[in-house]
This record gives structure tokens, C-alpha cells and sequence, in this order.
């Protein structure tokens, strides 16, 4: 609920509700998945049907479990850009993490509880009374304005006090749990040169090549094949069937009469009204002696843009090229600007800033479009407009089918409506063959498509001005596909694993055979490699030349030795020695220390609210329904 408030609130709504209700909680991921009133524990003796787990007396409902991991599955497919479905969730564990955060939730709760802690509703009324966002234009409190946010966000004023006081007792006892942390000098001035220290490095790169490979044998593929099924097992497809109804489907079918072409002209003959436009050199001066001079230089015939330049203007400085009279802020500069006939230069100009001399360099007069000019385009735009209307009446008829259960492609030709039928697709929109599935609201249809499933009547979709429908017509399951069919990329798997075996293999037997004694450069020329070198390198520079693994290998060795770190591509090595190591001075009031401590509080607060979170719950009395749980992970969607 209090997501769908802060979705609402908008410009002074914001003000007071996005200070006041945002709970504490990011150490457990998104902060208002536990907010609030959405959170209503039941308190009983016992588990129910749909109760999923217990703290003390208090019952979590299942029903809120599977809202919180909708949210969650929805936000994480907002951050990836990609459909994430209820089976990927289970495989990463969401559903586990969801149901491990409204437990903390509860357990918080319980430790307010026997605190005593206790919010009076005096506190909140106060606050948000004296708000300037609540206020009136005299200063009072605006009651309407205040309810009608609450009404926005579907909560009247009970609520929404039992809602903040939740919200604020959790912030009071999280936040005593992760603050007051102190850092010593010792520890700030430790971090500041390990984050600072630099090194120098030279080095040289070689490569091994798939001809160094021995070619697999059927147990070597076999073993690589069984090791790693998760790499061969073929995704969830669903077989889908999906309609839709848009102002584009149906407008080029409408008729528009000619009175009513007619009368539409009349009526919006200003849009196709183009105003007169120029192309005007302005020139200006400090006054108008000087506007005179350059004016009679000009009448002798010497040219307005040499003239202009000879002051030190640029070209684009005094050029507004193809603007209407409206675009000029001086409306003596605009008045005199289009007096003047294409060509001609005006006398000087006194306008409300400055003194110009006006050159209208093209003049395109202005142009009343006549109904045969633009008949076309608003024969179309009469027709999306009438199309708005019509979508409304395939609406329903389409609604009136499927309740008498006819079949998505009748339902489509009689009305005249695209449809699509999708043998198989994933979750993530690609065919069994790996090509892309183009979908009419893809994103929002593939959700639909794997959160529903056979025989299941789902609600219209309206992604964009109309509707989708999808009916899921066939699951395929998720299965490991067999050897002989993916045989080609077990080989290529099989044939990557020993390159990086056999590189790394190389590279640590040559680091150990040079000891400190052989030089890089006669290293690199055994290996036809070529030396180069790279100066004050950061343990967090990260660079294509010089990559993240490159950089934790340089800083892991003593100075004046070699090592080693394998590239990206799993067949190439660097071969790395390591220089000149550099600590900086410590400078404890600098900006760049006071952010790191300030950034090591917060994470070390976040720490210590995890131990307080789990010292809280191994003293509390924590119990999951088993059966239903196991119930829940087999079918997420229903639990």
C-alpha cells in the first residue's frame, strides 16, 4: 500500500509523504515491501489453512507472501529490463527471501512490542498539521486537501495512522540497532591507503588456441554434459494465444462522412495554419550613432555580414533564420523586422534592449492549408478519434465470446482484430530455436502468459491506448535437453574449460620456472609477447587494458616478483610484474577520507542491524507451515 502512495503522490503530495512513511528497511531489500497496513497479522493460537508462518502469537497470511513477491518479481524485472517469471524466481531464491523478510518484519514488530515502545497519534497530527504541503494559502491546515491524498491512495485516517505508527516504531528500533558506530583513526587511516596505494606494472600477454586442445572423447563430453545441467536444461516454454484491439487496428475501417470532413475543418483550420516566418540578420550596437555609420556604410553597398563580422559577431550570432514574429522577445525588433521586403535592410531600430540594424534575408509568407491539402491526414485523424470509441464496442464484444467460450481466433476474425499464436516461447521472449518472438506488448503479455496458466480466464491487458487478451494454450516444462541434441555446445563448453585448464596451467608454471631472477622481457620474446606498462594503478582501476582480475593479481603479489591473471576470453594471459608500490600520505580531514568513514559507518550500521535482525529472531519464537510452504514453492502463483 504504501508503494501504491508514493506511486500517487505527486508534487506536494510528495512532499509530506515521501518524508514521512519510507521505512528504514533497504537493509532487507526494497523498503516498502513490509509498509504499513499492508502488513495485518492475525493473532490465534494456531496455523491456519492459509496461514505460512508464526512469530510468537502473530500469523503471517500466505495471501501477503504472494503480494510481496509479486512486488518483488516486478521490481526486479523493472531493474533487468526483462520478464521475470515465478519459476525464475523460485530458482533464485526470491520466494525464500520474501518470505524471510515479512518474518523479520514480524519479529521487529514483536520486539516493539516488548519494548512498549509506543507512537502517540499526537506526534504524527502534529506533524503533518504544521507541514507547508497540508497547509492552505493562509497558513491553516487544509483537512480537504489531507483527505483527499489519503482517498488518492485508497486510506482514510485510521489507517494511515496505524500505518505511520508501525512505520515509525520499526524505523525507531532499526535505527538504534544500525547507528552510533565510531570509527578509530587507525581503522579510517588503514582503509584510506589501502583504497589509495598505487603500483606500477609492466607486462605482456600470450594465448593458447583450441589447436592445443586435445579433441574430446564421448566420456569426456559425457562427464562435461553431466557436470554442468543447468547450462543443457531447456527453459518453460507456453504456447499463447494473444488478440488485440488499438485506435490503429480499426480507424482505416471507419467511414467519415463529407459534412462531417467539412465541419472537422472549420472547426480545427488553425492547425493547419502555418504564420509567416523570416530569416532575420540582426545586428546590434551600443547606440544609435553607431547603428548610422554601419547603415551608411551598408547603403554604399558594402555587405550587411561583413559589416557584422568587422565587429567581431559570428555569422550564427546575428542570424535567426526561419523564425515567426511571436519568437521575437522585443516587439519593436518584431514590428520592424517583418516591415521590411525580402532583401532590405532597416534603419537603425531602438528597441527595449538594444539598437539594431535588420536585414530580413528571407521572407515565406504565411499558408492557410485549403481541405484539399489536408483531407488525408485528417481523414485520419477523424478516424483515430471515432477508432477510440469503436475499441470500446470490441471491447465488449469480445468480452460477450469468451464468456460464451469461443476460441480466441473466431473471436478475432469476426471482429476484425490481429491475433497471434505462439507455438512456444520463454519467459524471456525467444522461440525454441533461439529467434526473437515479436508480441504486441511483449513485456507485459509474457508476464500475463507465466503468471496464468491453461484454462485460466485472464483479464484484458491495457499496456497502450486498447486492449490485449492472452490465453495460455500449453506449458512445456522446463527439461534437460539430451546429449546428442546439444552436443555441439557441450563440445564448445568442454573445448573453453581446458583453454582457461591449459592457460592457467602455462602461466603458473612459467611465473614459478622465472623466479625472481629472469626478466620479463626475455619471458615476452620466448612467447613472442610485447612489453608494456601501466603507472599508478588503483586496486579498483578497472580499465579494458588492464581489467579487474589483472589488477587483483597485481596487488596480491610482493613488489619486484611476477604473477599472473587470466583474461576474459578464458585463452589469453597476462603475465604481470610488479613495480614500484606506492602509499599516500593520510590526510585525515581531506573530503575523500570523511567519505570513505562516512561510507564504512553505513555499511558497518548495515552489519550491525543484520546481527540485531538475527538475534532478535533466534530469541523469538519462529515457526513455518511446512505443508503449506512446501504447497507454495510447487505453485508460487496460487498459494
Amino acid at each position: 500500500m504504501m508503494q501504491s502512495f508514493r506511486n500517487a503522490a505527486k508534487g506536494w503530495v510528495a512532499k509530506v509523504f515521501l518524508g514521512l512513511l519510507v521505512l528504514s528497511f533497504a537493509v532487507w531489500g526494497i523498503g516498502d515491501v513490509f509498509s504499513g497496513a499492508a502488513v495485518v497479522f492475525a493473532r490465534m493460537s494456531g496455523f491456519g489453512p492459509q496461514d505460512i508462518a508464526r512469530v510468537g502469537d502473530t500469523v503471517v497470511s500466505s495471501e501477503q507472501f504472494r503480494q510481496d513477491l509479486n512486488t518483488e518479481i516486478q521490481r526486479m524485472s523493472q531493474q533487468t529490463g526483462s520478464t521475470l517469471s515465478l519459476e525464475d524466481a523460485r530458482t533464485l531464491g526470491l520466494d525464500r527471501q520474501v518470505l524471510d523478510r515479512i518474518i523479520n518484519t514480524a519479529v521487529v514488530d514483536s520486539k516493539i512490542h516488548t519494548l512498549g515502545l509506543e507512537i502517540s497519534d499526537k506526534s504524527i497530527v502534529d506533524e503533518i498539521a504544521t507541514s507547508p504541503a497540508m497547509q492552505d494559502a493562509q497558513g491553516n491546515f487544509d483537512v480537504a486537501r489531507f483527505r483527499q491524498a489519503l482517498q488518492s491512495n485508497g486510506m482514510d485516517e485510521a489507517t494511515f495512522l496505524i500505518s505511520e505508527k508501525q512505520s515509525r516504531g520499526r524505523r525507531m528500533v532499526t535505527d538504534l540497532a544500525s547507528t552510533g558506530t565510531t570509527l578509530p583513526r587507525t581503522m579510517t587511516e588503514a582503509l584510506t591507503r589501502y583504497r589509495n596505494e598505487t603500483r606500477d606494472a609492466r607486462y605482456f600477454t600470450f594465448a593458447v588456441s583450441e589447436a592445443d586442445v586435445t579433441a574430446p572423447t564421448e566420456a569426456d563430453l559425457k562427464k562435461q554434459y553431466e557436470a554442468t545441467p543447468v547450462a543443457y536444461t531447456a527453459p518453460e516454454y507456453r504456447s499463447i494465444a494473444v488478440m488485440k484491439v488499438e485506435p490503429a487496428d480499426v480507424a482505416a475501417k471507419l467511414h467519415v462522412p463529407e459534412a462531417e470532413l467539412t465541419e472537422a475543418y472549420g472547426k480545427l483550420k488553425a492547425d493547419y495554419f502555418t504564420p509567416e516566418t523570416r530569416t532575420i540578420l540582426q545586428l546590434s550596437f551600443a547606440n544609435v550613432d553607431k547603428a548610422r555609420a554601419a547603415k551608411a556604410r551598408i547603403d554604399k553597398g558594402e555587405d550587411f555580414m561583413k559589416v557584422a563580422l568587422e565587429t567581431g559577431a559570428k555569422e550564427s550570432d546575428v542570424t535567426f533564420a526561419d523564425r515567426s514574429k511571436a519568437d521575437f522577445l522585443d516587439s519593436k525588433i518584431a514590428d520592424a523586422a517583418f516591415a521590411l521586403a525580402e532583401g532590405a535592410v532597416s534603419e537603425p531600430v531602438q528597441g527595449d534592449l538594444n539598437t539594431a540594424l535588420l536585414k530580413a534575408a528571407k521572407v515565406s509568407p504565411e499558408h492557410q492549408k485549403t481541405l484539399a491539402e489536408v483531407r488525408d491526414v485528417l481523414v485520419k485523424r477523424l478516424q483515430l478519434d471515432k477508432a477510440h470509441v469503436e475499441i470500446q464496442s470490441i471491447y465488449d464484444a469480445v468480452e460477450d465470446a469468451r464468456a460464451n467460450q469461443t476460441k480466441f481466433e473466431d473471436i478475432a476474425g469476426k471482429a476484425g482484430i490481429p491475433f497471434t499464436l505462439v507455438p512456444a516461447v520463454s519467459a524471456s521472449g525467444l522461440a525454441m530455436d533461439g529467434s526473437d518472438v515479436s508480441l504486441p506488448a511483449k513485456a507485459d503479455v509474457l508476464k500475463a502468459a507465466f503468471d496464468s496458466d491453461v484454462g485460466v480466464e485472464n483479464d484484458a491487458l491495457t499496456p497502450f491506448d486498447g486492449y490485449v487478451w492472452v490465453d495460455v494454450r500449453g506449458v512445456i516444462p522446463s527439461a534437460l535437453r539430451p546429449l546428442a541434441e546439444v552436443k555441439d555446445q557441450v563440445t564448445k563448453d568442454f573445448i573453453a574449460t581446458r583453454m582457461r585448464s591449459l592457460a592457467s596451467d602455462k602461466a603458473k608454471a612459467l611465473v614459478e620456472k622465472a623466479g625472481t631472477t629472469t626478466k620479463l622481457e626475455t619471458l615476452a620474446q620466448e612467447l613472442g609477447g610485447m612489453v608494456k606498462s601501466l603507472n599508478g594503478v588503483k586496486r579498483n582501476d578497472v580499465s579494458e587494458e588492464f581489467d579487474g582480475l589483472a589488477a587483483l593479481a597485481l596487488f596480491a603479489a610482493p613488489a619486484n616478483t611476477l604473477t599472473w591473471s587470466l583474461e576474459g576470453d578464458g585463452k589469453t594471459v597476462k603475465i604481470i610484474e610488479v613495480g614500484k608500490v606506492t602509499t599516500p600520505t593520510f590526510e585525515a580531514m581531506s573530503a575523500e577520507t570523511k567519505a570513505l568513514s562516512d561510507a564504512t559507518k553505513k555499511m558497518l550500521g548495515g552489519d550491525m542491524l543484520d546481527v540485531f535482525i538475527k538475534s532478535a529472531r533466534q530469541s523469538s519464537e519462529v515457526s513455518i507451515n511446512e505443508a503449506l510452504w512446501q504447497n507454495i514453492r510447487g505453485n508460487t502463483a496460487q498459494p
